[in-house]
């Protein structure tokens, strides 16, 4: 089947696999962004995932604050991944095969900013793609197509957002040559069943041990590697010894520690009376790193206190 003529709208780093697939079956005529924008400690102006990876490809890239204002060239069909801007009907309904988008939820749940931190928070097994026709309704329109993929017990939203990028790509390109062949059967959401994954902020990481173990261990690892649970721990004495951000951990046995007290165990109390045992941090400034390693030169004793800060 002949490729088709893509004009491709994306900035995250999740869009990255899926513009690789894109421009190995198709022809990208285009990309488009979102402009530069200042970044890190030092406030530099820098492209986004999309525009970098764009140039390194040698396709041609257009970064704009609107993409409505712009006279974009004809096109078979344009394809939406995590592009962060509304986009209007008469830019939507231009190319002859419409405008298509990658959502990494299983529609109608979790729409929204952040479906792939939701689906961990909450505990979810199951986590998936759906391809759906760009509506003017956030995340609302038709599913054109579905992919499943496990949440692993122990999974970060990082990690699961890295396999759900590569599986997406993959879905595109399916819809995309059903959409060339006239296969597509598009089927609409069911409105009864959605949900929503509102966008995070810093301040909705405070991570809270009163909560059951479970729900802080599937919080931790939702949270991370953005906008992660920062924490500070604090002595016996009330005096502070370190501030780490939690990465990874998992429900353990029972305890007798106070929510927020670290046990014998090294375990965190929760408010179910069932410890959190910490797998992983990450200090300021440095990689993640076991708990076991960071004990090593770091205090974590029993009576010590984690609270988020």
């Amino acid at each position: 089947m002949a490729g088709l003529d893509v004009i491709f709208a994306g900035s995250g780093e999740f869009g990255a696999p899926a513009l690789r697939a894109i421009a190995g079956a198709h022809r990208v005529l285009l990309v488009v962004t979102q402009p530069d924008r200042p970044a890190g400690r030092g406030k530099a102006m820098s492209p986004t995932p999309i525009a970098n990876l764009a140039a390194e490809m040698g396709l041609p890239v257009l970064k704009t604050a609107d993409i409505n204002a712009e006279n974009l060239p004809a096109a078979d069909v344009m394809v939406v991944v995590a592009f962060g801007q509304k986009i209007a009907p008469h830019v939507v309904d231009r190319p002859r095969l419409g405008s298509i988008n990658l959502h990494a939820s299983l529609l109608p749940k979790y729409r929204g900013a952040a479906p792939i931190n939701w689906a961990v928070i909450n505990g979810e097994s199951v986590s998936g793609n759906s391809v759906i026709r760009l509506a003017q309704r956030i995340d609302s329109g038709d599913i054109l197509g579905q992919s499943t993929v496990p949440i692993l017990p122990l999974e970060t939203a990082g990690e699961l957002h890295d396999r759900l990028a590569v599986d997406g790509a993959a879905l595109l390109l399916r819809v995309m040559d059903e959409l060339a062949g006239g296969q597509a059967r598009p089927r609409p959401q069911n409105e009864s069943e959605a949900t929503s994954a509102p966008k995070l902020s810093r301040q909705a990481a405070h991570v809270d041990f009163s909560q059951p173990a479970a729900r802080v261990a599937c919080f931790i690892r939702g949270m991370y590697p953005w906008p992660a649970c920062h924490v500070r721990l604090l002595a016996p004495d009330g005096r502070e010894t370190d501030r780490v951000v939690l990465v990874r951990a998992r429900p353990d046995g029972t305890t007798g520690a106070a929510p927020g007290f670290i046990d014998a165990t090294g375990c965190i109390g929760a408010g179910d009376g069932i410890g959190v045992e910490i797998l992983e941090v990450q200090p300021e400034g440095k990689r993640p790193m076991s708990l076991a390693a960071y004990r090593n030169g770091h205090q974590w004793h029993e009576g010590m206190r984690v609270e988020a800060v």
